[in-house]
C-alpha cells in the first residue's frame, strides 16, 4: 500500500514539475518566438521589392538585422479599412491577415506597405492578400509600382499545399517572378492578374499555370482578384492627389 502511494505521488511531484519546467520553457521563448515571426514576414514583404533594393542585395541572404534596418528605415506602414481611408493608430504589421479573413468583409482592415529605396523618389505599394488553395490557405505580398497598375514583385506561401504541385507556389521563384509586369487594368477596367492552365496567353494580364496544381492556381487567381480589389479605393485616392 505505502509502496503503491509513494509512487502514485513520485509520479503526480514529477509530472508538475515537468509541467512548470516546459511552462516557464515556453514564456523564455515566446519572445523571441514572436520575434523572428515578424522577421519572417518582413523579409517576406521585402522580397515583393527585391528588384529595388539595390545591386546584389538579396533579400534571402540578408541578417536578420540588415532586413530590420531596411524595413525600418525605408518602410512606411498604413492601414485601411475598406473605404480605403487610413486608420490613425496601427502598424500594418499588426494586421492579422487570418483574423481580418474572418469577419465580415466591411468590418476589415488592411495593411499597406509603402517602400522608399534611400536616394529615390519612386514608392512602391505593397498589399497583402489571403486566400484558399487545395488543402488550406494561401497568402501573399504584391508590390507595385507607383502607377498603382504594374505588378513589380510578388511573394507566395502557402500553410499545407502538395510539395512539387501547389506548394510550387512558394518552392518555385519562377512562379513569382512570373507576375513582374503584369498589369491589375486593361483598358481602364479592373481585370487583375489571371494564372491561366494551360499557360499565358495574355502576357500582360495573365502567368503560367502550375502543371497538376490547378486547384491552387485557381486558388491564387481568385486570392489575387478579390484581395487586390480591396485596396482599388485607396489607389483611386492615391492617384486623384
Amino acid at each position: 500500500m505505502n509502496t503503491t502511494r509513494y509512487v502514485l505521488v513520485f509520479v503526480l511531484a514529477l509530472t508538475a514539475i515537468v509541467a512548470v519546467l516546459l511552462t516557464s520553457l515556453r514564456e523564455a521563448t515566446k519572445v523571441q518566438a514572436q520575434l523572428n515571426e515578424e522577421i519572417f514576414e518582413k523579409r517576406a514583404i521585402l522580397k515583393a521589392v527585391q528588384d529595388h533594393l539595390g545591386e546584389n542585395v538579396e533579400v534571402d541572404n540578408l541578417s536578420d538585422d540588415e532586413v530590420l534596418k531596411i524595413f525600418n528605415g525605408s518602410v512606411e506602414q498604413k492601414v485601411l479599412d475598406m473605404d480605403g481611408s487610413e486608420i490613425d493608430g496601427m502598424a500594418a504589421e499588426d494586421v492579422d491577415m487570418a483574423k481580418e479573413k474572418k469577419k465580415p468583409e466591411e468590418e476589415r482592415v488592411l495593411p499597406l506597405f509603402i517602400y522608399s529605396p534611400e536616394g529615390s523618389e519612386d514608392n512602391f505599394y505593397i498589399v497583402s492578400v489571403r486566400g484558399n488553395g487545395l488543402w488550406d490557405e494561401i497568402w501573399g505580398n504584391i508590390a507595385f509600382e507607383s502607377d498603382l497598375n504594374t505588378i513589380t514583385g510578388a511573394t507566395f506561401d502557402h500553410k499545407g499545399e502538395t510539395p512539387g504541385l501547389g506548394a510550387e507556389i512558394k518552392d518555385n521563384p519562377t512562379f513569382a517572378k512570373n507576375f513582374k509586369g503584369t498589369k491589375i487594368y486593361k483598358d481602364g477596367a479592373y481585370v487583375s492578374v489571371e494564372v491561366k492552365k494551360g499557360g499565358a496567353q495574355d502576357e500582360t494580364h495573365q502567368v503560367d499555370g502550375i502543371s497538376g496544381a490547378t486547384v491552387t492556381a485557381d486558388g491564387v487567381s481568385e486570392m489575387l482578384y478579390r484581395g487586390i480589389k480591396y485596396y482599388e479605393p485607396y489607389f483611386e485616392k492615391a492617384r486623384s492627389k
